[in-house]
């Protein structure tokens, strides 16, 4: 059965970023409330001379903008470009689908985000050297990356010594 979720009757709730440069306000997930497997989406209003999420990309999602009302500047491996009412912006996972957007108008925009739903994403933050692990939101700077056996010098410690063969 289709589920229609009209705009005019979806409440909007104003996030709560520590930087002031980052306000916007975002429905709930309405992906819960249609019960929808595979698609994340809800509505964002970003203010007038205010900046969306960091600059970022999905390594395990594409994600798509339909911009209903308002414009903004899109920020983006290619540059800045202006977008507006009506149109459609699709990122690739990958560092090739790294995108921001800045209010620089007077007016709020609006606009569908929509994600592809993975079990696990990893999203990058190329300005800040971050790393989220999603969902679960655990955040790491990319200097504390390690090598896959670091650490596991000391495996044989863990077992019983009469289970394993004499080196």
């Amino acid at each position: 059965m289709p589920l229609i979720h009209r705009l005019s009757e979806i409440e909007l709730r104003k996030n709560n970023s520590p930087i002031p440069h980052f306000s916007w306000k975002s429905s709930l997930p309405l992906e819960e409330i249609s019960k929808s497997k595979y698609l994340h989406f809800d509505i964002k209003s970003l203010f007038p001379g205010k900046f969306s999420y960091p600059y970022h990309f999905h390594r395990n999602a594409e994600e798509l903008f339909i911009i209903l009302e308002g414009e903004a500047t899109l920020r983006s491996p290619e540059g800045y470009q202006m977008i507006s009412k009506g149109d459609i912006i699709f990122f690739e996972e990958g560092s090739s689908g790294t995108h921001q957007l800045y209010n620089h108008s007077d007016e709020q925009l609006i606009y569908v985000d929509l994600r592809t739903k993975a079990n696990i994403d990893v999203c990058e933050y190329p300005d800040s050297g971050k790393i989220n692990i999603l969902p679960a939101l655990d955040i790491f700077e990319e200097g504390s990356k390690v090598s896959y056996y670091t650490g596991e010098e000391g495996v044989r410690d863990k077992w019983p010594e009469e289970l394993l063969k004499k080196e």
